[in-house]
């Protein structure tokens, strides 16, 4: 299981990273991030989750993490 989280875990940081170059890429990164944010919950919320018991559990799981990772990602800084 730590290999699974570890696994999980850096796939997290690569998504995170891909999606802030692309928003940094983007003319309106803050726009991207937020239409992107809301493509991937409708995914979570829309996907068929089967093979556990508490199906609602695992979605909602999922769905704080979206949040906590995109709560950590910030607007450029307007400083020059």
């Amino acid at each position: 299981m730590e290999e699974l989280n570890g696994r999980m875990l850096a796939c997290q940081i690569l998504i995170t990273g891909l999606v802030a170059h692309v928003a940094n890429s983007s003319p309106d990164p803050l726009r991207f991030l937020t239409g992107f944010r809301d493509e991937i919950k409708a995914v979570i919320a829309g996907i068929d989750i089967s093979g556990t018991e508490s199906a609602e559990r695992v979605r909602a799981a999922a769905q704080l993490s979206v949040d906590e990772l995109f709560a950590l990602m910030k607007p450029p800084s307007q400083e020059i």
